[in-house]
């Protein structure tokens, strides 16, 4: 339990450090484009600007979060409180989706307006071009330490947010792109036409972050080579049979698992138990991250109508998945 508790200590300083990082340097980049944007009147590099500030919330959010996930289990919460980062991460995909809906409609009403009424687009500046080949550089940073610190934290927010910087250098390419041509074809129209297109894929963004997470807020798990490694520790203790209404899913960083065993009808409530506890401990040691695991202990030959309850899995379910796959 102790080295748990420092690993959990050490996750919560890896979110905090992630925070802090992409904070300070979208703090940077957000300012700078804005300011750009505004000054230059490109509406693409505004866009990116958005975006940026969105960046910003997501960071300050993922501190809060690091705040929240960092209370220990009580009454009202016996699961802990590390669902606060899924909630976190889902709030974090309206928030992305509304920004990029707000832009696509500007863009849009400024194309309309461009073809309809023939409204004249200034050409961005070459400051504008700059602070874009700063950020799509400043982006790349700040999506590698991301990656790097999410992948060492197992955290789902910060994994969503060094996506979404990766999102971020290809936007910036973009509106890099576009404003180029504004600038040196003199082609303004490509400014607003760019922005359109970013604002699409910070929605397809948003919604593919969405999907993602709603699978962990619905307890679901569409990680088979999971039950593939359950179903395998388990047939190494002997004595075990026919494991069935097993689910998985997933808190956070931890997993949360119920199965259902059998033994032996002779064998004592007490063997029973040592084999359960056999059981969990092989499992524990073939998933890492188990948060708790409950095993209901059966005697085997009971017939039992588990299969038409349409909830969680046996070896044969998993493994018959895969033969279809195949």
């Amino acid at each position: 339990m102790q080295e748990e508790s420092l690993a959990e200590k050490e996750r919560l300083k890896l979110i905090r450090l992630a925070g802090i990082i992409a904070l300070a340097g979208n703090l940077i980049l957000c300012s700078a484009k804005l300011v750009v944007g505004f000054i230059s009147g490109s509406l693409a590099v505004l866009a990116d600007g958005l975006d940026s500030a969105g960046d910003v919330a997501i960071a300050c959010m993922t501190l809060i979060i690091s705040a929240v996930i960092s209370r220990p289990s009580d009454k009202d919460y016996p699961w802990g409180h590390g669902r606060a980062e899924t909630t976190g991460s889902m709030l974090l995909s309206f928030i992305i989706f509304f920004a990029g809906s707000q832009l696509s409609i500007s863009a849009a009403k400024k194309l309309y307006e461009i073809f309809r009424y023939g409204l004249e687009v200034p050409v961005p500046s070459l400051p504008a071009v700059i602070v874009t080949c700063v950020s799509i550089a400043g982006k790349i940073l700040l999506a590698y330490s991301q990656h790097i610190i999410g992948k060492k934290a197992d955290s789902a927010i910060i994994s969503a947010n060094a996506q979404n910087m990766l999102s971020d250098v290809i936007i910036s390419a973009s509106v890099l792109i576009g404003i180029g041509c504004a600038v040196f074809f003199k082609q303004p129209v490509l400014d607003p036409v760019v922005a359109f297109l970013v604002g699409l894929w910070i929605i397809k963004n948003a919604v593919f972050l969405f999907k993602e997470i709603n699978i962990e807020l619905m307890d679901g798990n569409t990680d088979e080579e999971l039950y593939r490694k359950l179903f395998e520790a388990i047939r190494s203790i002997d004595g075990v049979t026919n494991p069935h209404r097993a689910r998985i899913r997933k808190i956070a960083a931890y997993w949360d698992v119920d199965l259902d065993i059998e033994v032996p009808p002779d064998m004592s409530v007490r063997e029973a138990h040592e084999k359960a506890e056999a059981v969990s401990a092989a499992v524990k040691k073939s998933i890492p991250g188990i948060y708790d695991i409950m095993i209901h202990v059966e005697p085997a030959g009971l017939i039992c109508e588990y299969e038409e309850e349409g909830f969680g899995l046996c070896e044969a379910d998993v493994y018959k998945t895969r033969k279809n796959n195949d």
